[in-house]
């Protein structure tokens, strides 16, 4: 598109599919449980934000799962030939990028990655999305081990 008082090209502007978003900004406190646990041994805070110029959402993650402390900086984008939230994730406990893709369907959310072979599914309810992580069968190991978890907004 041109900007014909100016001639000028007129700037890009983030994907609409971004706005879904909208619901994950702020800060969230999670806990949870890995399932051979009888207590909740997982807990984390994370924050979501628009990068400026709004093309991207990051989200800034903070855990201390089964005593292994974690932290990591996921950047979210849209692609809409896959109609899909690809993201790169940059963690503590990895010596490379992880990449992984976001599905939102409503209520629904779904997280993958291929390179640890894991899937989270979740659900909002109101306010508060839980869920769980499972490895695929053959998957499970260190740092890729089933879990359930239910985050809500933090108070401060």
């Amino acid at each position: 598109m041109v900007d014909t008082a100016t001639r000028t090209p007129a700037p890009p502007k983030p994907a609409q599919r971004l706005r879904e978003f909208e619901r994950f900004m702020g800060t969230w406190d999670m806990k949870g449980r890995t399932l051979e646990s009888d207590h909740d041994n997982v807990t984390a805070r994370a924050t979501f934000e628009y990068l400026a110029g709004g093309f991207f959402v990051t989200q800034r993650f903070k855990a201390d799962f089964d005593g292994m402390p974690i932290e990591s900086l996921e950047v979210i984008g849209y692609d809409p030939e896959r109609n899909a939230f690809p993201s790169t994730v940059y963690a503590s406990m990895a010596d490379k990028p992880l990449a992984y893709e976001w599905q939102l369907d409503g209520d629904e959310v779904t997280i993958r990655t291929e390179e640890l072979g894991a899937t989270f599914h979740g659900r909002w309810n109101g306010e508060t999305l839980s869920g769980g992580w499972r490895p695929k069968p053959g998957r499970e190991g260190p740092g890729n081990v089933p879990y359930d978890v239910s985050g809500h907004r933090a108070k401060s």
